[in-house]
C-alpha cells in the first residue's frame, strides 16, 4: 500500500473517533502500524489470534472505547465464534479493518489466498455482518466514517474489506 493511502486510512480512523486498535498484522495494510503507534490518539493492542482481537476489542468497546480490529481476511474465519457469541449477542459496535487477501482485485493474489478469499463475503453474509469492499482511496475517510456510524446505529460489528490499491 502506498504511503499516502496508509496516511489517509489512519486519518480516517482518527476522524471517525477510533481510539483503540487491536491487531494481528498482515501484509497488505501493515504500513498503518507505524502511523498508529506514532499517534498518541490511538492505543494499540497486539494479539496472538484474531479471536483474541475481537474479545479484547469487545471488552474495550463495552467500557466506552471506540474500537477498530485490524486483521487479515482469513482471520475472519478464526474469529467467527467470538463475533457471534460476544459481539452479536451483546450488541457490541466494532469496526473490522480487514485485508481482503484473495479477492479478484488483490494485486498480490496467488494460489495460497485465492481459494480462502472466495469465502470471505459469503461468511460475512451468513453471519449477517454488514461489510463494504474498498478498492481505492477516493472516498476513504468518508467510507470509514460511514462504517463507524453504521456500527453504532446497529450496535454490531461492521467490516471494511481492503483490496485493489491497498494490496500493492
Amino acid at each position: 500500500m502506498k504511503a499516502e493511502l496508509a496516511q489517509k486510512l489512519v486519518a480516517g480512523l482518527k476522524q471517525a473517533g477510533i481510539d483503540l486498535v487491536t491487531y494481528l498484522p498482515e501484509t497488505r495494510l501493515s504500513q498503518i502500524l507505524p502511523l498508529l503507534r506514532d499517534d498518541p490518539a490511538f492505543t494499540l493492542v497486539p494479539v496472538a489470534s484474531e479471536s483474541e482481537a475481537v474479545t479484547i476489542g469487545a471488552g474495550a468497546a463495552l467500557t466506552g472505547k471506540q474500537v477498530a480490529i485490524y486483521i487479515e481476511c482469513t482471520g475472519l474465519y478464526v474469529s467467527c465464534y467470538t463475533l457471534v457469541s460476544i459481539a452479536r449477542r451483546y450488541g457490541v459496535p466494532l469496526l473490522l479493518i480487514v485485508g481482503y487477501l484473495g479477492s479478484m482485485a488483490d494485486q498480490r493474489n496467488n494460489t495460497v489466498y485465492a481459494v480462502s478469499g472466495t469465502y470471505v463475503e459469503p461468511v460475512l453474509q451468513a453471519l449477517e455482518i454488514q461489510f463494504q469492499v474498498i478498492d481505492n482511496g477516493t472516498r476513504l475517510e468518508s467510507d470509514i466514517q460511514d462504517a463507524v456510524r453504521q456500527m453504532h446505529a446497529l450496535k454490531l460489528p461492521v467490516v471494511l474489506l481492503f483490496t485493489g490499491e491497498f494490496s500493492r
